[in-house]
């Protein structure tokens, strides 16, 4: 099953442990399918390499670097096509996640941003919570 994760929850399975974590976990056995686009791989190689993660990065033993080359080799990459901005979506920022999971025709979209969660779905593209996914799909580990 195909799932478009956002870059907050990205960071947050790269660094930290707890649902995000297990969520990325599933994917890298092969339990689940990461699919992301161009846009939003740079933008996590981005974010996680600011200031702010530096430490939390280096007590991991690893590199944002490292980090980001990674997440690319256990994704899958779309293209998607321009979307409409749909005016229920709080943020336009959050755009790009959307018309990475129409394309992918994603299983869900995996969020902790509020403006993303309070649309619950997306052209029946259900939008929630690292926590809910691992119940969902069954991804949580043995």
């Amino acid at each position: 099953m195909k799932l478009v994760i956002d870059t907050n929850t990205l960071i947050s399975g790269s660094l930290w442990q707890g649902p995000s974590a297990q969520i990325l976990e599933a994917v890298a056995c092969g339990k689940a399918e990461l699919v992301l686009s161009p846009e939003l791989l740079a933008e996590f190689a981005e974010v996680v390499a600011r200031p702010k993660f530096a430490e939390r990065i280096a007590a991991r033993g690893t590199s944002a670097n490292d980090l980001a080359r990674k997440l690319s080799e256990e994704v899958t990459i779309v293209s998607p096509a321009p979307l409409p901005l749909p005016p229920e979506l709080r943020d336009p920022k959050d755009l790009p996640v959307l018309a990475c999971a129409v394309t992918a025709r994603a299983a869900a979209i995996v969020s902790g941003d509020e403006d993303l969660l309070s649309l619950g779905f997306f052209q029946g593209i259900p939008i929630i919570k690292a926590r809910e996914a691992l119940k969902q799909f069954g991804l949580a580990g043995e």
